[in-house]
Parts: C-alpha cells; structure tokens; sequence
C-alpha cells in the first residue's frame, strides 16, 4: 500500500480541503463564517458542505438564534481521522 492510497478524493477541491481545515482547528463554525472565511457563495458552500456530511465527516446542526436560523458544522471523528490521514499523506509525498 503506498502514500497515495492514503490521499482521500473527497478532500480534492479546495473548498473541501478549507471547510475541513477550518472546522479542524475550531470546534465548530457557522454557514456565514465558513461562507467569509472561503470566500465562496452560497450555492457553492452548500453542495461541498452536503458531500462532506454524505460521507459523515461533518455534523450539521441546525438551530434559531432568536428568530433566526442558525446551522453550525463539526467534524465526526471519522472525519478528523480520515483528513488527518490525507493531509499527512499530502506532506510524505511533497517531502519524497
């Protein structure tokens, strides 16, 4: 089995690789936070956040903050182990 096998395909675009990298260091993060941070619209945000959340690497919960609606994000711990996994993957191939 070599390093490659060890890159995860969902964690290839950009948005993904940010929205995990985000949701790594913080414990959690808001759409709108996530949406500022990437720089990125709605739409866009919205279809990368329902593929991580397919493959169960992020939690989504849904809230009202006052009357607003409020969704935060988090990694599982699969979620975590897996890109923990292709970033240290990433960093074996670029030190070869």
């Amino acid at each position: 089995m070599g390093i490659i096998d060890n890159i995860n395909k969902v964690f290839d675009h950009r948005i993904r690789l940010g929205i995990m990298s985000i949701l790594v260091v913080n414990e959690d993060a808001d759409f709108n936070r996530l949406k500022e941070l990437l720089d990125v619209t709605d739409g866009n945000l919205a279809s990368h956040l329902k593929a991580l959340e397919k493959e169960a690497y992020i939690l989504v919960e849904k809230q009202f903050i006052g009357r607003k609606p409020n969704t935060r994000y988090s990694t599982t711990k699969l979620g975590k182990a897996e890109f923990t996994k292709h970033i240290n993957a990433l960093e074996k191939l670029i030190k070869k």
